[in-house]
């Protein structure tokens, strides 16, 4: 099989190395999983330029947490799944449910845990689920992190009801799966973002209010004024450094931030700008459990991943590198 490396000392993107390797083996409890598609994440190019939080590769190391395709061989004592079952991976290996306890937990495609953008991968029966019939390959590829993310943020610790008012910064990924949830559960949306042309994009997408924070810098100020004064009941805090500020101040009493990634720092604001009753919570992902409730209202609802642009496997670092740029809306997929 053919797969990418991340090799020690790898300081970007370009320096990924596509190499041929042994078909990997099913053992106990484990199934054999070809790949027809990927996606990728912030993170990945984190990882490529050798500095995640998780530490510097030390050796070889496949990339990318997300994927889906076809289980075309079983190990042993296998009974979650059979030979033909399309499946996608869980973001972190052994997370079945409950609360995220145990960290650090390794997280797929960064050092010390071989990722997804392989042709063929070995994954354990407890780290994959079914993907929705209703989605291609590779509309399921770009659900592992991103979606699974923004549904842990919204319903399961934002606990997202009809009728709120649901806040998403900027157009990635994580942002288009939140405004699409936030839709399909009765909530209106306010978009934040850069370009215009993305903020009509997210308003096709059923986006109430869209706000230019280049044009608008004060944009919690703004999102007062459409809130009447009241704020926002949930925000999708993907902004980094310079955004949790506003994002305290756009909040209304009892809402809740749901941080994302590592890029903002809880230490930014102290404590006490927080509304009354408000809640902050670092998303860590979310359980397979998250992702098989996520899966099930996908499919109620006939949602469907936003795909900025797709790129074949041999052009995986073209697509790297097109994310480089930030001019994606939604999510990037590596196609088999």
């Amino acid at each position: 099989m053919r797969a990418y490396f991340i090799k020690p000392g790898t300081t970007g993107p370009a320096d990924l190395k596509l190499e041929e390797r042994p078909d990997p083996v099913p053992s106990q409890r484990e199934i054999l999983v070809r790949l027809h598609a990927v996606s990728l994440n912030y993170r990945d190019q984190v990882i490529a330029r050798d500095g995640h939080p998780a530490g510097k590769a030390t050796t070889d190391t496949i990339p990318c947490s997300d994927g889906a395709g076809e289980v075309i061989a079983i190990g042993p004592g296998v009974t979650r799944f059979a030979v033909g079952d399309r499946v996608a991976s869980t973001y972190d290996l052994g997370w079945a449910g409950g609360v995220f306890g145990d960290f650090p937990r390794p997280s797929r495609g960064q050092p010390g845990a071989d990722g997804m953008l392989a042709e063929l991968v070995v994954l354990s029966q407890e780290d994959a689920v079914r993907i929705p019939d209703e989605l291609s390959y590779e509309e399921a590829a770009c659900l592992p992190c991103a979606a699974v993310t923004a549904w842990t943020a919204l319903v399961d610790m934002g606990q997202m009801t009809v009728g709120q008012t649901v806040l998403t910064q900027g157009t990635g990924g994580v942002s288009m799966f939140a405004l699409q949830f936030a839709k399909a559960t009765g909530c209106r949306v306010i978009v934040t973002s850069s370009s215009d042309e993305k903020l009509k994009r997210a308003k096709a997408l059923g986006a109430d209010d869209l706000i230019n924070y280049r044009t608008t810098p004060d944009w919690a100020s703004a999102v007062r004024k459409l809130t009447g004064g009241r704020g926002v009941d949930q925000i999708v805090e993907i902004g980094g450094v310079g955004t949790l500020a506003q994002s305290y101040r756009a909040l209304a009493i009892g809402g809740h931030i749901g941080l994302i990634g590592f890029l903002a720092d809880v230490d930014e604001v102290p404590p006490p700008a927080m509304p009354r009753s408000g809640r902050l919570n670092r998303i860590s992902v979310g359980s397979r459990e998250n992702f098989e409730d996520m899966n099930r209202a996908i499919a109620q609802n006939g949602i469907k991943p936003v795909i900025d642009r797709s790129f074949p496997f041999e052009q995986a670092i073209d697509a790297y590198q097109y994310m480089l740029k930030a001019q994606h809306f939604g999510k990037i997929a590596i196609t088999f």
